[in-house]
């Protein structure tokens, strides 16, 4: 799969010294939190200096975009992947539970990195606020479209439980509440669609 993704109209242009600092700001604010990290650290741990930092990114918030905006780039990606190569509509809608767990096995330890954070920006007017928010609208979105090609009278309907679904399982694995959440996740999905469907 690869790394760098199509590039938004609104986002840095990275030279080395700033993919550095994207990657080290990435796994700091993400197992240590957004307020607990520095820019400081970050730049320490990319090994630039905070001139070179502030140069490119303008500010530690421009950095929180950043890390947040490749996230979900790389997410999405993986998504269309899996969903692509998915044959009928109800495995399509499948795939997403089965990408959300190899996400998570991979990237995402301790939960959702939009979920998380939120709970450290709820401040409409910063900058990664309008971006988290559309990442979640996203999914619905594409959730409903999946659900669409399944039954497409009850495709809102459909889509809203989907995401409950999955943000469920993403809670509950981030939590490590119990172990299997996207599997569970998934076969209640496919209850639904059954039903749906019939």
């Amino acid at each position: 799969m690869a790394t760098e993704t199509t590039q938004r109209p609104d986002r840095t242009v990275m030279t080395p010294g700033a993919l550095r600092v994207r990657e080290a700001a990435g796994r700091l604010f993400y197992e240590r939190g957004i307020h607990a990290v520095g820019v400081d650290l970050i730049a320490a741990e990319a090994g630039v200096t905070k001139k070179t930092l502030y140069d490119r990114f303008g500010s530690k918030d421009g950095i929180v975009v950043e890390y947040l905006a490749e996230r979900d780039d790389r997410w999405r990606a993986l998504l269309a992947d899996r969903v692509e190569a998915a044959g009928s509509p109800s495995d399509r809608v499948r795939a997403v539970f089965d990408a959300a767990e190899e996400w998570a096995g991979e990237y995402s330890p301790r939960g959702c990195s939009m979920v998380n954070a939120h709970a450290e920006i709820s401040d409409p007017a910063h900058p990664a606020f309008a971006l988290i928010e559309e990442a979640k609208r996203w999914m619905l979105s594409r959730f409903t479209e999946l659900a669409a090609d399944v039954a497409p009278e009850s495709a809102a309907e459909l889509g809203r439980s989907l995401l409950l679904l999955y943000e469920g399982a993403l809670v509950a694995h981030g939590m490590r509440l119990f172990d299997g959440a996207f599997a569970a996740a998934r076969d209640r999905a496919a209850e639904l669609l059954s039903r749906a469907a019939a």
